[in-house]
């Protein structure tokens, strides 16, 4: 992914963050047993911060020309799609074995994180 396609994936990841997180505040709590509104949170609170990190990432990899970067904002995106999305699902389906790959988009995020530690300690100052 580009740095500019970055910025645009990241800039509509936090669109659709802020409005999950609007709708779990108030329309979702209706519609859900108590115990379900903190996943959901959860899901909204990881999306908003790694999308943050790709505008992060977007802003470093115009600065430093890094594949390695732009790789990161990648696996940082696929991270939130099946982190944030798994649990998404599991709040409006009760489909309890998404459960079992939350770890997955858990995984990408840390393997994104050491991407971008990676990439900038190579990088000429």
């Amino acid at each position: 992914m580009t740095d500019r396609q970055l910025v645009i994936v990241a800039a509509l990841t936090l669109l659709v963050g802020v409005g999950a997180g609007a709708f779990g505040a108030h329309g979702l709590k209706r519609m859900i047993t108590p115990d379900m509104l903190p996943i959901w949170q959860t899901a909204v609170l990881y999306q908003l911060v790694h999308a943050l990190g790709m505008l992060a990432i977007a802003l470093m990899g115009a600065r430093m020309g890094s594949p390695l970067l732009s790789l990161s904002g990648s696996i940082m995106f696929a991270g939130i799609l099946v982190f944030s999305g798994s649990l998404y699902v599991l709040v409006l389906t009760g489909t309890k074995w998404l459960g079992a790959i939350t770890p997955l988009g858990g995984a990408a995020f840390l393997i994104a994180w050491a991407m971008v530690a990676v990439a900038a300690y190579r990088a000429t100052p």
